[in-house]
């Protein structure tokens, strides 16, 4: 059957009403909260990634995975190259590049820890060391091998998201079924057997866009809430444009009371989504959206990071929203009272910018920190090569991993992986 894909502008005739939203961003009846960033200047025994793209980071006890679109890697001295194939692993601790080397045969999009040394990778791949695999699979670390018992693949398209809470692995992306249970683009699954959970069925459905799409997944840190984002319009009958919130509380968990008109506006014809990826902050009061569209303007939220809050409830407006003036943002990370985003973008600070520097902003490229409570960049400005952007954050112990296509990062050579330390 042919899949019908058309641009959000198909969604123009049933949006709700235009939002419009404040200039610059706001923090009313916010509390002042500690503010500390990590450090400029890279790490320098992390190892290169010599060719293509990282798309997502794992840190599995003292083991970093990397994955995405790449062929070879490099230890950090530059004199040893690996052949590594969408995915590959190093030493928290010391850069050195790990033994850990399974054959993926296309785009690792997402990784997360798994039980007992293990990672669970999503992605577009049909195959793991020449057996069939498709779009998502368990991994031994020590060996590289999958991890038996662990049955469960998609049946077309991708996983995007993965995250594990409490006894189940949740998995979002353009997938219809798993291990052939009906479920759109979003699904829970036992992360032993693989097995799907039938009481959880989000019921996503996009018939203005004519399939469903979700391009990340974020849970809480308490384990109650779920945050899906990405190619969709609604929730069983209920309509949530591009973002909808899960309670996970119940059984079966439903869709909260909870949700927003702030991406209804549209943006630059041929999206399908301009969402791209969201996090919670470490307490779970609030989370931060990062988005693409190739579009600026105050009234609307293309190429923007906006913040929500949690457990606010009915029709919810973002607390704040920074924006970029028309370049992409691909990723953010919460940590440390900071808020990380990355992408291409040149500026922060900048609505009333268009693919320009408008009056008040200021220069952040490809990498930048906000205040989660003014929800305007602050002074850290390490600075990276912009090519795409930033795919990729993972919070570690000894600081902020970022993943990109590029290979420099704080002026200094890192092939398209570094490591900003901590300062504390």
């Amino acid at each position: 059957m042919r899949r019908r894909v058309v641009s959000l502008a198909a969604m123009a005739a049933m949006a709700l009403p235009t939002a419009v939203w404040a200039a610059q961003p706001q923090a009313e009846n916010l509390k002042p909260r500690d503010v500390r960033t990590v450090s400029e200047n890279p790490a320098d025994w992390t190892p290169h990634i010599l060719d293509g793209e990282v798309h997502a980071l794992a840190v599995v006890g003292q083991t970093v995975v990397v994955g995405g679109d790449f062929t070879r890697v490099s230890d950090n001295a530059g004199t040893q190259e690996y052949e590594r194939e969408h995915l590959f692993a190093f030493d928290l601790r010391s850069g050195e590049v790990l033994d850990f080397a399974p054959s993926v045969d296309g785009m690792v999009y997402s990784l997360t820890p798994g039980p007992a040394n293990s990672v669970f990778v999503g992605g577009s791949f049909e195959e793991i060391d020449d057996e069939d695999q498709r779009g998502l699979a368990r991994l031994d670390l020590a060996t590289g091998e999958q991890v038996e018992g662990f049955d469960a693949s998609i049946n077309w398209g991708d996983v995007r998201g993965l995250s594990v809470a409490g006894p189940w692995l949740y998995l979002g992306g353009s997938f219809t079924a798993v291990n052939k249970v009906e479920r759109r683009g979003l699904a829970r699954i036992d992360p032993i057997t693989g097995a799907v959970d039938a009481s959880f069925d989000a019921r996503l459905d996009a018939p203005e866009i004519g399939r469903v799409k979700v391009e990340d997944i974020a849970i809480s840190p308490s384990g109650d809430r779920l945050l899906a984002i990405g190619a969709f319009t609604r929730v069983g009958s209920s309509r949530r444009v591009q973002a909808a919130m899960f309670d996970l509380t119940g059984n079966p968990s439903k869709a909260a009371n909870w949700w927003t008109d702030a991406y209804v506006p549209l943006c630059r014809e041929g999206f399908d989504t301009y969402m791209r990826a969201a996090d919670f902050s470490p307490d779970g009061e609030y989370f931060v959206v990062v988005t693409t569209g190739r579009l600026s303007g105050v009234e609307i939220n293309c190429d923007t990071a906006a913040r929500f809050e949690t457990y606010a409830t009915g029709k919810v407006r973002p607390t704040w929203v920074n924006h970029t003036g028309g370049d992409s943002l691909y990723a953010v990370e919460i940590v440390g009272g900071a808020v990380y985003v990355g992408g291409h973008q040149r500026w922060l600070n900048n609505p009333y910018g268009m693919e320009s520097a408008g009056p008040g902003a200021v220069d952040r490229p490809g990498v930048a920190a906000i205040n989660p409570v003014t929800g305007m960049a602050l002074p850290w400005n390490p600075t990276r090569s912009r090519g795409v952007g930033v795919r990729a954050f993972a919070i570690t112990p000894q600081g902020l991993l970022v993943g990109s296509d590029t290979d420099e990062l704080g002026r200094e050579y890192h092939g398209r992986i570094g490591l900003f330390p901590r300062t504390d």
